[in-house]
């Protein structure tokens, strides 16, 4: 069993029932009576993304998992297509749902399929800042410094983020 943190974004559709679709999905895969903690959602101008490109809400959401790595990357993909992810060649493309996992307790993994942990989570204020919010004191594998103190370090010309909701 471990703590998994997982980022979620939408620019698509109805960008906040695409956010609590996915969770509901995550909470379906959690560990039964252990702590779902979900952050406050975050709306936020696309990085890195097409010219004309919406902007995203995102949020932050960390549950506890059996299994490993590659099984959770398969599922939050599985739950990418069930909530209408449509594959695309543009990289970083408009999409319904975006579902990133950022760690899984103290695994590292860097294979061609996934890189844990995620490894632009200290250079994102769309994931730093959602993510402070639930685990400021976080420190992933790897780092010397917490989620809090990677956030206040943060040199980035991201626009900043207007927060949406509370949870």
């Amino acid at each position: 069993m471990s703590r998994a943190g997982i980022a979620l974004g939408s620019n698509l559709g109805d960008r906040l029932a695409n956010l609590r679709a996915a969770c509901a999905c995550l909470r379906e895969i959690a560990n039964a009576g252990e702590p779902i903690i979900t952050a406050p959602v975050y709306q936020t101008e696309p990085l890195l993304c097409p010219p004309g490109s919406p902007e995203f809400l995102n949020t932050v959401i960390e549950i506890d998992f059996t299994g490993t790595a590659m099984e959770l990357l398969e599922t939050t993909r599985t739950i990418e297509q069930k909530l209408g992810r449509a594959p695309s060649a543009e990289r970083n493309a408009p999409r319904v749902i975006d579902i990133d996992l950022l760690y899984l307790g103290d695994e590292t993994i860097g294979n061609d399929s996934l890189t844990l942990p995620h490894p632009r989570i200290g250079e994102r204020r769309f994931v730093l800042q959602p993510l402070a919010d639930i685990r400021p004191e976080l420190i992933l594998p790897g780092q010397t410094h917490d989620i809090a103190d990677l956030l206040k370090n943060l040199r980035s010309d991201e626009p900043p983020l207007v927060r949406l909701t509370e949870k």
